[in-house]
């Protein structure tokens, strides 16, 4: 069965998602995510977006966090500073689903320059509410390809904390989140090892440890037992183009 690898990567991350979690999500591959993941095996999923709407269940494929759509069907809306401050602050966030331009060897995520933050070559949008979902969210999960400039050894600019300089630094920072518990790409998915490095923990169908190897900018170690992703099921696919994008807004090439 012929997939995309946006389509790979919105599977297996949607499989992460436990039923009654609430997830501070949004748009893009993370939404797509979370409503397969509604539509299967988590019905009682509830969404939670920046913009303050809590239990989303939108009509149709919302275009930002501020989309109208998102209202339709939810539990409360709230303000910006509430969903923050009394929600996720306070531990009632079970899953963060963030992406970046970069994400290091600790799982920290740049979304702000690439190169010298004064004299950058590239300007990106910076964190938005991202530094502090990866903060306090109880877990992080990351969507992104496996390439190498995606992959450098240090990112470029701390935009959201993963485990810092490992384990102990972020344990010494305060923040209770328990940060990046996994890295879905489009060759597998990396989890931190007791130090808080990323390490390559499963491999989906057709990709190789070279590969990834290869795709990283550290030394990147396997754990002794790598597993094999289960393919993305016919049911699946059909719910992701027929039900959630099936102009191929996000899922480009399905």
């Amino acid at each position: 069965m012929n997939y995309t690898a946006s389509e790979l990567m919105t599977v297996n991350a949607a499989r992460l998602l436990r039923d009654g979690d609430r997830v501070f999500v949004g748009v893009g591959l993370p939404n797509l995510a979370c409503n397969l993941a509604m539509r299967t095996h988590a019905p009682n999923l509830v969404m939670i977006y920046e913009a303050g709407v809590i239990g989303a269940r939108p009509s149709r494929l919302p275009l930002s966090i501020g989309d109208p759509t998102l209202v339709s069907g939810a539990c409360s809306v709230v303000g910006m500073y509430d969903i923050f401050s009394l929600y996720l602050q306070r531990g009632y966030v079970d899953v963060g689903f963030l992406g970046g331009a970069q994400i290091d060897r600790y799982g920290n995520i740049n979304a702000t320059v690439i190169g010298d933050y004064h004299q950058p070559k590239v300007r990106l949008p910076g964190s938005g509410g991202s530094m502090e979902i990866a903060a306090w969210a109880n877990r992080c999960y990351i969507i992104t390809p496996h390439q190498k400039r995606r992959f450098p050894a240090q990112v470029d600019f701390r935009t959201s904390a993963g485990f810092l300089g490992g384990r102990g630094e972020r344990e010494a920072s305060g923040v209770r989140g328990k940060g990046p518990q996994a890295v879905v790409t489009d060759l597998g998915i990396l989890q931190p090892d007791e130090t808080g490095e990323l390490v390559l923990t499963a491999l989906h169908p057709g990709a190789t440890l070279e590969q990834a190897q290869a795709n990283t900018g550290w030394p990147l170690r396997a754990v002794r037992q790598v597993q094999i992703t289960e393919p993305p099921t016919a049911e699946e696919l059909r719910i992701l183009r027929e039900e959630l994008d099936p102009q191929g807004i996000y899922l480009k090439g399905s």
